[in-house]
C-alpha cells in the first residue's frame, strides 16, 4: 500500500502522524511511505531520518495526499478539502460532531475515513487517551500561567505559600485528561476538586489522588456552589464522538472571580461552555465575563515531539493493520477499528455525529 504523510496545516501544528521508527516498520512490512517534505520539522524529525528508514520523501502535498491511505494528525482544513476522493482512506484526528463543513465534505467525496477519538476498546478510547493525558497535565499548567496578572490573570499562584492559602482549581470530568489535570494541579499544591457523575470512577479517584484532592457528585446545583471559590476551571468532559455538552452556562461564569481562568480540553469537540470558542497557540486566550480563557484547539501540538511519540505508540498498530489487511479485511478483523469508522462510501457511519448534525447514518456490514 502506498502511504502517504503530509505536513500538518493547523496553526502552530508541529506533531507528525508518523516518525521515522514508523516509518521503518511500514516499509519492512512492503509498504511505501510518502513523507512530504518538512512534515517532522516540528517534532525534531529531519527528512535524512525518514530516507534512512526507507521512507520516500516527496515535495508538495499533493504528492502525500495521492497515496492510497493517508495517516494525519489533526483534521483536514478547508484548504486540504479537495485532496478526499473515493479511493482514499484517511486516519486521523476528525471531531466531526464540531465540523459540519467537514462531515458534509467527506460524505460528498465518499472518502472513507476512521477517526482516532472513536476508536473504542471497551470503554477506552486508545487512540485519544495519549493526548488526553498531553492537554490534561497541560491544562494545569497553562491555567497557572494565565492566572499571572500581568496576563490577564487574578494574580493568584496555585500552590500558595507558607502562611497563604493555595489556590483552588475544578475539574469537570474525571477521565483521562481530568485526572491527569487533577494530578498536576495537586502536584503544584492547588486544592482540587473533580466533578463526576461515574461513583465508582469517584471511588478510583479518591483512592489515587493524593490528600489535597476530593471529588464531587456533578450536577448544576454543586457546581454553582463551587464557582466562587475556583481560581482555575478545567473543563474535560467527553462523550465519545459527540458534541460535548454545554455545561457551564455564561451566566455560570459571572459567579467567578474577575481573573479568573478557565481551560477548555473540549473545545475540539465544540467546547463545555457557552462562552468557547477555539483558538489558536499564536492567540491562544480571549476574555469572556472577565474570565481568562483558554480554548487551544491543538493544545497537545505545544509539546511536539512528546506528543508525537506518545501518538505514534497508540496509533501505529492499527495504521498496520489497515496497511497489511486491507481496509475491508481490517474493518472486518478488528472491532475498534470498525467503531472508528466515521465516513463509509458516501455513507455517514458514526451515530454520534449522525445525532450532532441531525443527520442519516448507516451501520457497516461486512
Amino acid at each position: 500500500m502506498r502511504i502517504g504523510i503530509p505536513k500538518e496545516t493547523k496553526v502552530r501544528e508541529g506533531r507528525v502522524s508518523c516518525t521515522p521508527g514508523s516509518a521503518r516498520m511500514l516499509a519492512q512490512d512492503g509498504h511505501d511511505v510518502l513523507v512530504q517534505t518538512g512534515a517532522g520539522d516540528g517534532s525534531g524529525y529531519e527528512d535524512a531520518a525518514y530516507i534512512t528508514a526507507g521512507a520516500q520523501i516527496v515535495p508538495t502535498a499533493e504528492d502525500a495526499w495521492a497515496a492510497q491511505m493517508v495517516i494525519k494528525v489533526k483534521e483536514p482544513i478547508e484548504s486540504e478539502h479537495a485532496f478526499l476522493r473515493e479511493d482514499l482512506i484517511l486516519f486521523t484526528y476528525l471531531h466531526l460532531a464540531a465540523d459540519r463543513p467537514l462531515t458534509d465534505r467527506l460524505v460528498e467525496s465518499k472518502t472513507t475515513s476512521i477517526a482516532y477519538e472513536t476508536v473504542q476498546v471497551g470503554r477506552r478510547l486508545p487512540l485519544l487517551e495519549p493526548m488526553s493525558e498531553i492537554a490534561g497535565r497541560m491544562s494545569t499548567v497553562v491555567g497557572a500561567f494565565y492566572l499571572s496578572k500581568a496576563l490577564g490573570g487574578k494574580g493568584v499562584l496555585l500552590g500558595g505559600v507558607p502562611g497563604v492559602l493555595p489556590g483552588h482549581v475544578l475539574v469537570l470530568g474525571g477521565g483521562t485528561a481530568g485526572i491527569n489535570a487533577g494530578r498536576v494541579a495537586a502536584g503544584m499544591g492547588a486544592e482540587v476538586t473533580i466533578l463526576e457523575v461515574d461513583l465508582e470512577k469517584m471511588r478510583f479517584l479518591d483512592i489515587t489522588l493524593s490528600n489535597g484532592t476530593h471529588t464531587l457528585y456533578s450536577n448544576e446545583q454543586n457546581l454553582l456552589e463551587v464557582l466562587p471559590s475556583v481560581d482555575l476551571l478545567i473543563g474535560a468532559v467527553l462523550l465519545p464522538g459527540a458534541r460535548a455538552p454545554k455545561l457551564i452556562r455564561r451566566e455560570m461564569l459571572r459567579q467567578m472571580k474577575p481573573g479568573s481562568v478557565f481551560v477548555d480540553i473540549a473545545v475540539d469537540q465544540g467546547g463545555c461552555a457557552e462562552t468557547t470558542h477555539a483558538t489558536t497557540h499564536d492567540e491562544p486566550t480571549f476574555v469572556e465575563e472577565d474570565i481568562v480563557h483558554y480554548c487551544v484547539a491543538n493544545m497537545p501540538g505545544a509539546y511536539s515531539r512528546t506528543a508525537t511519540q506518545a501518538l505514534n505508540n497508540a496509533t501505529m498498530p492499527y495504521a498496520q493493520k489497515i496497511a497489511n489487511l486491507g481496509l475491508d479485511q481490517a474493518l472486518m478483523q478488528v472491532q475498534e477499528l470498525r467503531l472508528g469508522l466515521s465516513t463509509h462510501q458516501g455513507h455517514l457511519t458514526c451515530e454520534a455525529v449522525a445525532d450532532a448534525h441531525d443527520l442519516s447514518h448507516v451501520v457497516y456490514s461486512d
